[in-house]
């Protein structure tokens, strides 16, 4: 593995300890025992993690694609080993949970998609992704679906940032993204 793909492990292990103390510790509005939110679309909030998670599933697939899926995986377990010391054990608990669907999610989509068109498969493996990961998420952690929409917004908005990127510098397939 090269420099490069070192780095992405780094960046997404570094996603899931930030998330979590983010949900904690900063937001517009923090509600006693639950999250901090932000605004995500007029509206509409989200837990303040959301911005780490959106970011973790586009570096998800530069992960995939640099260092393979084994390293991604490795990538969820660090991050959630750093989380401990930062946030409550169920906040955790939810998010290791939560990473792990996510990322079974977005390989099932990412990888038959992304050897053709690398921006649809970081698209699409986002929205998979944001999907199981926010469902599971904000039931474990939350108890509640409330904040759903808020959170598949804000992840797939930086999907769909990654994919235009790839789709600006016409990163072909089979190179870096």
């Amino acid at each position: 593995m090269r420099t490069l793909g070192y780095a992405a492990v780094a960046a997404f292990a570094a996603t899931v300890p930030l998330a979590n103390w983010l949900i904690g510790n900063v937001g517009t509005e923090c509600y006693p025992g639950g999250p901090c939110v932000i605004p995500v679309w007029p509206g509409v909030v989200a837990p303040s993690g959301v911005l780490m998670v959106g970011a973790a599933l586009a570096l998800r697939d530069a992960v995939h694609r640099l260092a393979g899926w084994r390293w991604a995986v490795a990538a969820i377990a660090i991050g959630a080993a750093l989380s401990v010391p930062f946030s409550p054990p169920g906040l955790v608990a939810a998010s290791l949970s939560a990473f792990v669907l996510s990322e079974l999610a977005d390989f099932a989509v990412y990888a038959p998609l992304a050897r053709r068109r690398l921006a649809i498969a970081v698209l699409a493996s986002g929205v998979a992704g944001a999907l199981a990961d926010s469902a599971l998420f904000l039931a474990l952690a939350f108890g509640s679906l409330d904040l759903m929409a808020g959170q598949v917004i804000g992840k797939v908005a930086f999907s769909a940032l990654a994919a235009g990127l790839i789709l600006a510098t016409r990163c072909p397939a089979g190179t870096a993204p």
